[in-house]
């Protein structure tokens, strides 16, 4: 219960995944304000930005996650593919050295 004295008493209103991205849209496009969307929701106007700034970062995040060519990859997934090659090569750079110092000091005698 809120005990907000300008709201009255309230039960507290969980809100649908469609029903807070219908909120952003609309908020968005314009069609309606922060306060406008709180009294049509039923909620709280912080509820409403919390929304809102989720909703933004949720976007950015997957933005930035995006790969062209390579759909459905995660920033992490990517981030590991590009570890597991810088791997690779710095292991193969490793063994051409060691083959060269190999060659280039021959092999001891057992003598």
């Amino acid at each position: 219960m809120v005990s907000d004295p300008k709201m009255g008493n309230k039960r507290r209103r969980r809100l649908a995944p469609s029903e807070k991205y219908e909120i952003y849209v609309g908020l968005l496009s314009g069609q309606f304000t922060q306060r406008e969307a709180a009294d049509k929701a039923g909620v709280d106007r912080s509820t409403i930005v919390t929304i809102a700034r989720t909703a933004k970062q949720g976007a950015l995040d997957a933005l930035a996650a995006a790969v062209p060519g390579r759909p459905g990859q995660s920033r992490e997934s990517v981030e590991l593919a590009a570890l597991k090659a810088e791997n690779e090569r710095l292991r193969a750079t490793i063994t051409e050295q060691a083959v060269a110092l190999h060659l280039h000091e021959g092999k001891a005698r057992w003598d």
